[in-house]
Order: structure tokens, then sequence, then C-alpha cells
């Protein structure tokens, strides 16, 4: 269906003025995003095409400029365009975090979770908090392939260090959803912990962030409610 066979009221910028941005589908913001379709399609069906791709937006969030580019009627500009909106949000979902206190694994699930969860790499990450558990940056150290990947402790605490952090949380992912600890992790736990010791930094926890499932009970695991550190 081209743009101007359908109804004026139901056109994504036209909704969008009239009734509000709550009242939009979720293809019908991407629309927005994209601006125009491709020759013969509009951008509500362009839209509608790269979500039926994609089923959810969680595994949209996943896509690369590189990956939406080669969706034919997408080219760098649009697919910029649909990253930066999703970074945007994201960021946007940490907020609130710089003016209250991050005090538990289920903060720090809400604070990162869900970015966590939408990786198909295992991410190493440091939520940096100030004085009082407040939120100062949450910074990714390491991104691998590998089924085990950490950063040294020198780089966490360098990060640390850097920004006057009064304490971190270490935080990621496995892919495979299944959030329990191995070995390694354990191991890495112990490194970090007689690190941040050593320089006066408090290691408030560390989270593995995985998915929801039935034999999960949380879809993380924390090292300090489970004593290990």
């Amino acid at each position: 269906m081209l743009i101007k066979e359908i109804p004026e009221e139901d056109r994504p910028r036209e909704k969008f003025a009239s009734r509000g941005a709550h009242s939009l589908s979720d293809a019908e913001i991407l629309a927005l995003l994209f601006g125009t379709g491709r020759a013969g399609l509009s951008a509500i069906d362009l839209a509608r095409e790269v979500l039926g791709r994609y089923q959810t937006l969680r595994n949209l969030s996943r896509a690369t400029v590189a990956e939406l580019t080669a969706i034919k009627g997408i080219g760098p500009a649009k697919a910029t365009q649909v990253v930066a909106a999703l970074e945007f949000a994201r960021r946007l979902s940490q907020e609130s975090f710089r003016e209250q206190p991050i005090q538990s694994p289920e903060d720090v699930y809400d604070l990162i979770g869900a970015t966590m969860q939408a990786l198909d790499q295992e991410s190493v990450r440091i939520i940096l908090l100030n004085h009082r558990k407040k939120l100062i940056q949450v910074a990714e150290i390491f991104r691998g392939t590998g089924s085990e990947c950490f950063a040294h402790p020198a780089e966490i605490l360098r990060r640390a260090l850097s920004h006057s952090a009064h304490s971190l949380i270490l935080v990621h992912n496995h892919p495979s959803g299944d959030p329990s600890p191995s070995r390694a992790d354990h191991d890495a736990t112990k490194r970090l912990h007689q690190a941040c010791q050593a320089v006066g930094i408090d290691l408030t926890d560390h989270i593995i962030i995985g998915a929801p499932s039935a034999s999960n009970r949380e879809p993380y695991f924390s090292f300090r409610e489970a004593g290990c550190l």
C-alpha cells in the first residue's frame, strides 16, 4: 500500500499529531524514524517488514547499522537513526538511577538487564557508584565471542579510579540464558575482589545476567546474595 492510499487519520505522522505518541503501534513509530519507504512501499509497510524479520523489539535492538542496511530500502541514514533511537531509549532507562541508589541485584537488572540480554556475545561491564551508591557510569570493559571473557582487574580499577568511584558492581551476561556461574566466573570474582580491597574500592557485587526461564528462579545470579562475595 502506498502512503497516499492510507487514510490520512491512520498515517503515522498525522496520527501522532492528532492522538499522541501513545496511540502509535511499534510499526508506526518505526515508520516515523524511517520517514519514507522504498519505491512502491510505504514507510509503514517497510517498518512492518523489519519487525516481521526481527519478531520483537528486543531482537531489533541487537541489530547493527550494517545488518539494517542489508534490508532493501534501508540506507545508512535510516539505519543510523534506528540504532541511535534504540541507544537513546537505553540511556533514558538508566537516567533515574542517577537520582536513586543502586542497592540490590534487582536494581542492577532493571538498569541493564534488558540491554545485556539483547547481546549475542559475552559482555563485561562495570557499574561505577559514588559514596551514596548512586550511578556514575556504566562502562563496557570487554566483549568477546568465547565462553569466558574478562578484562584484567587492572583495567577495571583504572576506569573506576579515573571516575573517583567509591564502589563498583561487575556485570556480565551469559548469552546461553543460564546465569549459573562457572569456575572461571568464581575465580575472576575472587581476583577482582582482592584487587579492589588493595586500592580501597568496594566490590559490591558480581551479577551474571541470563534469561527468564522455568528453571531459573531469577534471570540473574548474584555472587553477594549467594554468599560467594
